[in-house]
């Protein structure tokens, strides 16, 4: 008789100790779940809040991995058309010069590679990486190649065909477009204009004062 208590309550003590195991095992799936949904909720809401000029994704240079440019929302904004074989390629340099010099007060540079100018861009996206690294070691944000103007059969990117209809498109690589801290459009300048000039560098410093 005493053996077969104790055989219960053993018994017991196992189901109670697995019905633990069970609510601990719930419960953390339950707090995961939660963290997960509240971060989605925030990721959203950050997006929601994003300018609607920057609100487009595009595939890095590099590895081709989504980028949502959204997260340069706040920043002072310089969109640049590239190209490898131009006669203004050598405008990376005073990109990367001016990336180095304000990135730390809030300035990004965005290239976007195209060959819709005589063909003037690799159209591998690896050899416009390792290009653009090896020539002009730039470390400013770049991606992959697509259109920035609107062709026969090819349309322009979405970022570039409302920047198109904001300003102007691109009439040769290395166009230029400033887009100031709350996400508007502020101004272009065409590839004759040097991204160092005083033109332009005034034009960043004075976005740079400015908080949203």
């Amino acid at each position: 008789m005493r053996e077969t208590s104790r055989i219960g309550i053993l018994s017991q003590i196992t189901i109670n100790r697995e019905e633990r195991i069970k609510i601990k095992t719930i419960t953390t799936k339950s707090i995961l779940f939660f963290v997960g949904l509240s971060s989605l909720v925030l990721l959203r809401v950050g997006y929601c809040s994003c300018p609607t000029l920057l609100n487009h994704e595009f595939p890095k240079l590099q590895d081709e991995s989504p980028q949502n440019l959204c997260q340069y929302k706040d920043s002072v904004v310089l969109v640049v058309n590239t190209a490898s074989f131009c006669g203004y390629t050598k405008q990376y340099e005073g990109l990367e010069s001016l990336y180095e010099k304000y990135k730390n007060r809030g300035l990004v540079v965005l290239g976007f590679p195209s060959g819709d100018f005589r063909n003037q861009e690799y159209s591998s996206n690896k050899k416009i990486a390792e290009f653009c690294k090896n020539t002009y070691g730039v470390k400013f944000p770049m991606f992959a190649r697509s259109n920035v103007v609107d062709g026969e059969k090819v349309s322009a990117n979405p970022l570039f065909k409302r920047l198109a209809e904001l300003a102007e498109p691109p009439r040769w690589n290395f166009h230029k477009y400033l887009i100031s801290r709350d996400g508007t459009f502020h101004k272009s300048y065409s590839s004759f204009t040097s991204p160092t000039s005083k033109s332009v560098v005034s034009e960043i410093e004075t976005l740079l004062k400015s908080r949203r």
